[in-house]
């Protein structure tokens, strides 16, 4: 494009440098920057950069035929040199191959068809038109023209800003929580439109001048309308006079009349009265969608007072005080993090979504029957296993809701064991009333959600077991459970921890007389021991005599000898 300069060189080198070394300080992303392929792409714009700024200072040295021929043998050997090193490296393993959150910006279908744990994250879903709005209000309308003026008249500066907002929209609209990045570029593009808005409205107007030239034409014109010609006699009434040329004191020549008053004036508290909607809303997304935490929840009940839901830091307070230090509970990831920071307690998975085996281990457990969960729990010394259940306050984000990924994500690990068709009816469908499957009625994951809720009648417009979230009454009402024990259900059931039973306590199935087992079938119940040996003698007993000492006999004296 021929748009390098020695400012460009100098502000990318030093952005990429310092960019590099301070994000290397964080612990959590150490020589990521250096050994990941999403990085590689910026490191090669590096290079791009050096290697203009040598060709630049190595072109004004030597003759052109010889800048030729250097130019075309070191960028062939360069470009196979950089190759086989990248390729070697990552088929060594020291530059990490691409992730799949980076094939999913590309191809938005892969996640779900080949990770699902990446699709089942909701910052991971594309952005819809509501949430454009919602974080951008009057700005999705306006940084269009922004950036319609910057493409106008670009130079370096403008460039980079149409390329950067042009990509972020792109980004944004694959996944939502790439909406970050769209945002400055946004506000940019956004404030030089006002800008250019109110420059035009804003600015004075100065009355008209008359420039000398014209005057003098206009009054040789005058002389000539005093002394007309024949044909200009015949043509008097058809011809018109012409209006003097104005010459505005700002340089700007324009044919008609400029903009009034009142227009600049309503133009002008048009923009303003938007500007100042814009600060408000912008104000109440932050204090209530940004701010507000997710462990208290708040609702409005119909009279319009505030209710405060108190399920979460209450369950974390109990696991805090009633569990063992080292008790490990076993729960979606979503909670991980918050059981680790409130409970101070040891989670299986969390919200680190990187090991995507384990997380579906978790899953398989919660999608499988409570014996064959059981065995996987066991199997990880699982203390506990917490769910959560919105059927009684209709709360939309529980674990029923998302199961479907927590099956999903196990079937993407042991496919012969966990399908997600068995979970659908005949009719494809996902339900938890009687219609629904066996395999969904019997799962884990149902049965901690549902426990004892058969028998909770919530109105009296309802039956027993109506779960409020789902609109329909249970499936699967009168159950009991084996292998767990309830061990704690908030005010609202919004949280349900379980206990699970060591294998030398939970209830054991009764065994027919016939079919037990007795370890030594042939042994007698009675002491093999004879009369003699339970008695005892003592060999040599001397014969005591009152008053008299007694007398040792040989074979007293043998039996002494012998101790």
């Amino acid at each position: 494009m021929g748009r390098y300069s020695y400012r460009l060189f100098t502000s990318y080198t030093v952005f990429y440098i310092l960019g590099l070394v301070l994000s290397m300080q964080i612990p959590f992303v150490g020589f990521q920057p250096i050994r990941t392929s999403e990085h590689m792409a910026a490191s090669g714009v590096f290079a791009l950069v050096m290697a203009a700024g040598a060709f630049n200072y190595i072109q004004t040295r030597i003759t052109k035929a010889e800048f030729k021929f250097i130019f075309i043998f070191a960028t062939l050997v360069t470009s196979g040199i950089v190759l086989l090193a990248v390729v070697g490296l990552t088929w060594a393993g020291v530059i990490a191959p691409w992730s799949g959150r980076f094939y999913s910006l590309w191809d938005t279908t892969y996640a779900k068809i080949h990770i699902p744990i990446i699709a089942s994250v909701s910052e991971h879903q594309p952005t819809t038109w509501f949430s454009f709005f919602f974080d951008l209000h009057i700005l999705v309308c306006v940084f269009p023209a922004g950036l319609w003026y910057c493409i106008q008249e670009y130079n370096d500066e403008r460039l980079f800003v149409v390329l950067y907002a042009l990509s972020a929209v792109y980004f944004a609209g694959v996944m939502v929580r790439l909406m970050l990045t769209l945002t400055p570029a946004v506000c940019i593009l956004g404030g030089i439109a006002f800008s250019k808005i109110f420059e035009n409205y804003l600015k004075e107007e100065t009355p008209p001048v008359i420039n000398n030239s014209t005057k003098l034409i206009e009054d040789k014109q005058s002389v000539k309308d005093k002394t007309p010609s024949k044909s200009s006699q015949t043509a008097a009434g058809k011809s018109k006079k012409k209006p003097p040329t104005v010459v505005s004191t700002n340089g700007d020549c324009s044919n008609g009349e400029g903009v009034g008053s009142n227009i600049r004036s309503i133009v002008t508290i048009s923009m303003l009265l938007v500007l100042m909607m814009f600060v408000v809303h912008c104000t109440w997304v932050t204090s209530n969608a940004y701010s507000s935490p997710s462990i208290v929840l708040a609702s409005f009940s119909s009279d319009g007072s505030r209710q405060i839901l108190d399920d979460f830091r209450e369950a974390y307070y109990w696991l805090s005080q009633n569990t063992d230090n080292d008790a490990r509970i076993m729960s979606w990831w979503d909670y991980g993090y918050q059981i680790a920071g409130m409970a101070n307690r040891t989670t299986l998975v969390d919200n680190n979504t990187w090991n995507n085996s384990h997380i579906a281990l978790v899953g398989k457990a919660m999608s499988s029957t409570e014996p064959k969960a059981y065995e996987i729990m066991t199997s990880l010394d699982v203390d506990y296993v917490l769910v959560i259940f919105g059927g009684v306050i209709g709360y939309s984000g529980d674990d029923i809701n998302k199961f479907l990924w927590m099956v999903r994500i196990a079937e993407g690990e042991h496919p012969k064991e966990i399908r997600e068709s068995d979970y659908f009816t005949d009719r494809g469908e996902f339900r938890i009333d009687s219609g629904g499957s066996q395999t969904m009625l019997n799962c884990l994951m149902y049965k901690l959600s549902y426990y004892r809720f058969g028998d909770l009648k919530l109105d009296f417009r309802t039956p027993a077991g109506f779960d409020r979230t789902r609109n329909a009454v249970i499936g699967n009402q009168n159950f009991d459970l084996t292998y767990l024990e309830e061990a704690y259900t908030t005010e609202h059931w919004l949280v349900r921890i379980y206990r699970v039973k060591k294998p030398d306590e939970f209830n054991r199935p009764r065994i027919p007389v016939s079919e037990r087992k007795i370890r030594n079938p042939g042994a007698s119940a009675v002491s093999k021991k004879s009369a003699r040996k339970k008695k005892g003698t003592i060999y040599g007993k001397p014969v005591v005599v009152k008053g008299k000492k007694p007398k040792s006999t040989s074979t007293y004296t043998s039996a002494s000898g012998m101790l």
